[in-house]
């Protein structure tokens, strides 16, 4: 029975790309090595990596302005590495808008390197839209936001306008869809969603709001250590690297962000569609700020919750169980899902 796996992450990848992963464990490049035995300071290592960055500046068209990073530490690093790298020593701030989980997690972490400004929160409502028509302090030294939520299936359809330094968790919706990088001060994203396995994470950051902290930095954590040393500070995450080179060479081959985004917009529709017309079930998000990468849902008869698991996983379907902070469904449907696994949930739903 074919496996159709919603997990919000790590979550599904091309199988071209679980093939070519594979082999390269056992032979990785015809060296007799395997890729997690290689040296990272290899030309054979050096390569994968160079091109896994020449991929990423192409298919997000970043500007020259910015340098491309491959860390590690998961978003949760980025947390305070962004805001240690930002916020001044001496009487800095940095402006937070709260959309959940994450955002609240991020603004902990850097209330130990300055003031923080919570410019907007949609707590009031268990985080079920975006927040909007707020105003954002001129004197911070940053505004960070996180363009998708995992947890509570918002998204981000217009980003903050602000001439500070803009933050942005991506972790969950980067390569969705096609971003002006030159926007941004920084853009971080685990890798595990759309990009490739946990163990690295993407860092996008603009070169020249670095090195004005007046703060001492530990050299793992400062950005301009990590630039001057090509992400090889210390030995990189060899495999998570190369999976995500992978597949980036996968993402191009399918036309780019302007081909993914309209795959990705589709499928949300189909399963939006699905839950707007079905009377067993319902979605509590604004329906301006849904998420294409997480659908969250609900049954009207919460009784049958365990009856809908159980279909689900009669059919092959995985992990749709919804996050404890909002209960139900959450279906995430990333790059690499298929519509026929959309289909799929979709058949179930309709008995239902």
């Amino acid at each position: 029975m074919k496996k159709h796996n919603f997990s919000a992450g790590p979550s599904i990848l091309p199988q071209e790309v679980f093939e070519k992963a594979s082999q390269a464990i056992l032979d990785f490049d015809n060296t007799g090595l395997s890729l997690i035995e290689i040296s990272h300071r290899s030309k054979e290592f050096v390569a994968v990596y160079n091109k896994a960055v020449a991929l990423v500046k192409e298919i997000l068209e970043v500007p020259s302005t910015h340098e491309v990073l491959f860390l590690q530490g998961g978003a949760s690093t980025q947390f305070l590495m962004s805001a240690i790298n930002l916020i001044k020593n001496d009487g800095g701030k940095a402006a937070y808008i709260n959309t959940g989980s994450w955002s609240t997690k991020a603004a902990k972490e850097a209330k130990n390197f300055g003031e923080v400004i919570e410019v907007a929160s949609s707590a009031d409502t268990n985080h079920n839209y975006i927040p909007k028509g707020y105003e954002i302090p001129t004197d911070v030294d940053l505004v960070h936001f996180t363009s998708n939520n995992t947890i509570f299936g918002t998204q981000f359809q217009a980003y903050p306008e602000t001439e500070a330094p803009l933050v942005a968790d991506m972790s969950s919706d980067i390569f969705s869809k096609p971003v002006d990088v030159s926007k941004f001060g920084i853009i971080y994203a685990g890798a595990q969603k759309n990009l490739g396995p946990a163990g690295a994470t993407l860092v996008i950051v603009k070169k020249d709001i670095l090195g004005n902290t007046g703060r001492a930095i530990p050299s793992m954590l400062d950005y301009q250590v990590q630039i001057k040393g090509e992400s090889m500070f210390n030995t990189p995450p060899v495999f998570a690297i190369y999976v995500s080179m992978l597949n980036l060479e996968y993402m191009k081959a399918q036309g780019g962000l302007k081909v993914i985004a309209k795959a990705n917009e589709e499928k949300a529709a189909m399963l939006y569609q699905e839950i707007d017309n079905n009377p067993s079930f319902v979605n509590h998000v604004a329906k301006e700020d849904r998420s294409l990468m997480n659908v969250v849902f609900l049954l009207n008869d919460t009784s049958r919750d365990a009856e809908f698991l159980d279909a689900c996983t009669a059919a092959g379907i995985s992990n749709v169980k919804g996050h404890r902070s909002v209960g139900g469904f959450r279906a995430s449907i990333y790059n690499a899902m298929p519509k026929e696994s959309v289909q799929a949930l979709i058949n179930i739903m309709k008995k239902f």
